[in-house]
């Protein structure tokens, strides 16, 4: 996945409004005391985030707004579907991992689509602070932000739900499965 041209058609940033505005509306739960109307006004601002948020929709991400940062000003997303989004799965961890593999490359990384698509990998507490908000990966599981000491070492970090409990697990960062994708963060 490479950088796209960073601005959508009317069309499509209408729809994409209106499919966030409806999620929005159904996901109270996620945002307490957030306006809409305020997050929208500051959507409109940033066209360059609309590309953004697009390619989380698009990728299967279902983003939502979890969040407001009183210091930063910024209005915070998080992919919020129930898996990890199906169009970002069977990816390794990043571009070092996937080149490592010396038989069946997957397509691309997470780290690298990531950053083609202007979000970054949700951290552990992220993922966390997620799971606060609704049960997630329930049957999948999503690559975090892995620390350097341990990328280092030939390992990356994910994370998924079961039995009623977040785990955090560690893999060779070249390992990639039908199951596991990633989780963006974006802050407008």
């Amino acid at each position: 996945m490479t950088k796209t041209d960073k601005k959508l058609s009317l069309e499509q940033h209408e729809e994409l409004l209106r499919t966030l505005k409806n999620r929005f509306d159904k996901n109270i739960n996620r945002h307490p005391g957030l306006k809409w109307d305020e997050i929208e006004a500051k959507l409109q601002d940033h066209p360059e985030k609309m590309k953004s948020l697009h390619e989380m929709e698009e990728t299967g991400g279902e983003p939502d707004v979890v969040g407001y940062d009183k210091k930063t000003g910024e209005y915070i997303f998080y992919d919020c579907s129930a898996e990890s989004p199906k169009g970002r799965r069977k990816v390794c961890y990043d571009r070092e991992a996937q080149e490592a593999r010396k038989k069946h490359k997957p397509e691309n990384n997470a780290c690298d689509m990531a950053v083609s698509m202007g979000i970054e990998l949700l951290t552990e507490e992220q993922y966390r602070e997620l799971q606060k908000l609704g049960e997630f990966d329930r049957k999948t599981s999503s690559w975090v932000q892995t620390p350097e000491d341990i990328r280092h070492l030939g390992g990356a970090l994910f994370c998924d739900r079961r039995y009623n409990t977040v785990f955090v697990y560690h893999n060779g960062a070249e390992s990639y499965y039908s199951a596991r994708g990633f989780r963006g963060a974006l802050r407008i």
